[in-house]
């Protein structure tokens, strides 16, 4: 790289604001391949150099994304335990005691996960049918 295209791109970071890009990573497609993904990258507007790098950055933290979701998962389904568990009782006319409600709590913060689990797995069994 000549110092003028260096000097260029120091520059360029200090405008933007950002590191520049001095690194890449090549792969090689089948032009089927190539085609669809061309196809994704205008379809966000977008050429595919562009595409690919956000698809790529976006990957790293799909992981933490993924576990956020199965998280926000687990608390819903154990809201819906605690309404289920409680509303009936209360509708028959019966009275909760704190000590049957702290219980409860504590069945639902142990359960709650491998219950959002059951529910994944029988929803991935009904579409694959």
């Amino acid at each position: 790289m000549s110092s003028e295209t260096f000097d260029l791109e120091s520059r360029l970071a200090r405008i933007t604001g950002r590191e520049s890009r001095t690194q890449s990573i090549a792969t090689r497609f089948t032009r089927t391949e190539e085609k669809a993904l061309l196809k994704k990258a205008a379809a966000n507007g977008q050429n595919l150099r562009e595409w690919a790098r956000e698809v790529l950055l976006r990957a790293d933290g799909a992981g933490n994304r993924a576990a956020l979701e199965m998280h926000i998962f687990a608390e819903l389904v154990g809201i819906q335990m605690l309404l289920m568990d409680t509303l009936e009782p209360l509708l028959r006319g019966d009275k909760l005691a704190q000590e049957q409600i702290k219980a409860l709590f504590r069945q639902i913060q142990t359960t709650k996960a491998a219950k959002a689990q059951e529910i994944l797995a029988k929803r991935t069994q009904k579409q694959e049918k």
